[in-house]
């Protein structure tokens, strides 16, 4: 189980380079969710949109290649996925290949 933790995988959408596509929405709506504003946000387990710049929402476990593969579609280039033990970008724009 403690790899689990040590492994927790993060994410959030930069709102500033959001596109509205979609594609974050279509692969895991549990996690990510339009608001009015036309543009993808995080969501908690709780369902509430987190709408603070970079705030941060924990991926469920069975949803890790749904939000990582929303990451490399995303056409806007603004969804951050992160390990949560050290902050190394695993898939989004910063991430290393």
């Amino acid at each position: 189980m403690t790899e689990v933790a040590t492994d927790q995988l993060q994410v959030w959408v930069d709102q500033d380079l959001c596109t509205g596509d979609g594609l974050c929405v279509q692969y895991a709506p549990e996690v990510f969710e339009f608001d009015v504003d036309g543009l993808a946000y995080v969501k908690g387990p709780d369902g509430e949109l987190r709408q603070a710049p970079q705030s941060r929402v924990a991926v469920p476990e069975h949803l890790r290649l749904e939000v990582i593969d929303s990451a490399k579609e995303c056409p806007g280039e603004c969804i951050h996925v992160v390990r949560g033990g050290d902050d190394v970008e695993v898939a989004g724009p910063d991430a290393q290949d």
